[in-house]
C-alpha cells in the first residue's frame, strides 16, 4: 500500500506512524503486539493502527469467544466498509484539516452508516441545513449577518 513492494519493518512502521498520524508507537509495543506478548490493545492503540492501516478498529482484534459470523448483522459488515472507506478518505484529504475532522467524526460514531444516512435526511429537508448551521455558529457571525465562510448552505 505505500509502495515498498514489501512488509515494514518495525522501524519503518514507527517513523511512517509519526509522519502520516502526527504520533506513533514504540517499536518495543510493536513487538509485543507482535508477538502475542500484548495480547489486548487499548483502545488508543487500537484506533491510532486503525487510522495508519486505514481499517475499521474492529479488524485489529480477535473475535469474542463464542463468536461465529452469523452473528454479525449484514449492516454491521457495510459499517465496517464505510469506516474504512471514511478513514482512507480522511487521509487522503489530509491537506483540509476540517474535512479529515469530519470524515474521522463519522467514522468514530457507533454507527456510521446511521449517521450518513441522518446527515443526507438533514440535507433534505428545506430549511433544516441552514438552520443547524445559524444554531451551531450562532455568535460566530461576520458583522454583516451572514454565518461564516465554509458553514452549510444549500
Amino acid at each position: 500500500m505505500r509502495g515498498l513492494g514489501r512488509s515494514m519493518t518495525q522501524q519503518e512502521l514507527v517513523a511512517a506512524m509519526k509522519k502520516e498520524v502526527g504520533r506513533g508507537l514504540s517499536q518495543a509495543y510493536l513487538s509485543q503486539i507482535e508477538s502475542g506478548t500484548r495480547p489486548h490493545l487499548t483502545h488508543g492503540t487500537r484506533t491510532l493502527l486503525a487510522r495508519f492501516f486505514r481499517v475499521y478498529p474492529g479488524f485489529l482484534v480477535d473475535d469474542p469467544e463464542g463468536y461465529t459470523p452469523e452473528l454479525q448483522s449484514s449492516l454491521r459488515v457495510v459499517d465496517a466498509k464505510i469506516d474504512s472507506w471514511l478513514y482512507a478518505g480522511a487521509e487522503q484529504f489530509a491537506a483540509d484539516p476540517e474535512l479529515r475532522r469530519g470524515l474521522l467524526a463519522i467514522a468514530e460514531v457507533e454507527d456510521s452508516r446511521r449517521a450518513i444516512l441522518l446527515l443526507a435526511e438533514i440535507l433534505r429537508t428545506p430549511g433544516l441545513a441552514e438552520r443547524l448551521g445559524e444554531v451551531l455558529h450562532h455568535g460566530k457571525h461576520h458583522g454583516n449577518g451572514h454565518p461564516p465562510p465554509g458553514s452549510l448552505n444549500n
